[in-house]
């Protein structure tokens, strides 16, 4: 008869790969003295914050080494960074790490963040051996289905590296379903794809529901189009026979760019094969680019992502700039 595992692996091979991100932070509690010595680079073995950041990216990437039954993921990105606080008195540290995978990436930044700290506490410990390393959390993680989950404990959340944000121009976004353009149902895709542009560089001033009538949808791309450089709408871009963005979109711009709803699709084929059923597409209407995205939440940060890649740049091209 065989023995049941004791432990096992998750088996996730069924699963399609989809966007992660986890932040973890911690803190290390030491002296004054020593803080101000962390904080100038002066301990006697080098540059303990420099160490830390490197130390836990090293970390992140190789948590499945340490951790038996996580799973090896390819990160796309890592980053660590440490705030001196006096009121500790200590350093505290984050640890970012996002992947496009199976699975979340929560592990990865835990680990990160505690190898940032031990780092520097080993380089620490030779001018105040009275150090204690605490509060590690997960702050939040994204991704999958189970969505947004943030620790009831976190303080609001930031970037681990400030990100400087361009001005792209003015932007519209329009909502088209019959049900929220009539009231009975909330419109959700709308704010997460005006909040998104906004992330972007784009300053959203107009926002707009229709009902699914292309023709009223054509003369509001028309409208919205003058004097500004993007037009986004979310919603009727499917098979049902109300959906009619697409042909919106076709009848109001002078040239297609099919590219964009191309790399949308791939985009959001990674994680849900619906995805292929989508008709998102894109054009220009003069020197205005006017893109249309599925009508859920979830399709829309799907395009967000997309459109972070190549909106700035079309937005230049269509305005005359060069390559």
């Amino acid at each position: 008869m065989p023995i049941s595992p004791r432990l096992r692996m998750i088996d996730v091979g069924g699963k399609s790969p989809t966007a992660r991100r986890a932040q973890a932070v911690g803190a290390l509690k030491m002296g004054l003295p020593a803080l101000r010595l962390v904080r100038d680079g002066k301990l006697p073995k080098g540059d303990a914050l420099k160490l830390g950041e490197a130390a836990g990216i090293m970390a992140a990437k190789r948590a499945s080494d340490t951790i038996p039954l996580c799973h090896p993921l390819p990160l796309d990105a890592v980053c660590v960074s440490f705030e001196c606080d006096e009121s500790l008195p200590g350093v505290r540290a984050l640890c970012e790490a996002s992947a496009c995978a199976k699975t979340g990436v929560e592990m990865e930044a835990l680990a990160g963040v505690t190898a940032a700290l031990l780092a520097v506490y080993d380089l620490t410990k030779q001018v105040d051996p009275a150090l204690e390393i605490s509060g590690i959390r997960l702050e939040y993680k994204e991704g999958g289905k189970k969505g947004f989950w943030r620790h009831p404990l976190s303080s609001p959340l930031k970037a681990a590296r400030p990100v400087k944000v361009s001005k792209l121009g003015r932007a519209c976004v329009i909502t088209v379903s019959d049900r929220s353009s009539r009231g009975r149902r909330a419109d959700r895709s709308g704010p997460v794809l005006a909040s998104g542009l906004k992330e972007l560089g784009f300053t959203v001033d107009r926002k707009v529901i229709l009902p699914d009538e292309p023709r009223q949808v054509e003369s509001e791309i028309r409208r919205s189009a003058k004097g500004r450089v993007l037009v986004a709408l979310t919603g009727g871009t499917g098979l049902s026979p109300r959906d009619g963005t697409p042909e919106a979109v076709e009848a109001a711009c002078d040239r297609l760019i099919p590219g964009i709803g191309e790399a949308l699709r791939a985009y959001g084929g990674r994680r849900l094969a619906h995805a292929a059923l989508s008709r998102s597409t894109a054009g220009l209407l003069g020197r205005c680019l006017v893109v249309c995205l599925p009508g859920s939440p979830g399709g829309v940060r799907d395009g967000l992502a997309v459109l972070g890649e190549l909106a700035p740049h079309a937005v230049h091209i269509a305005r005359g700039g060069d390559h």
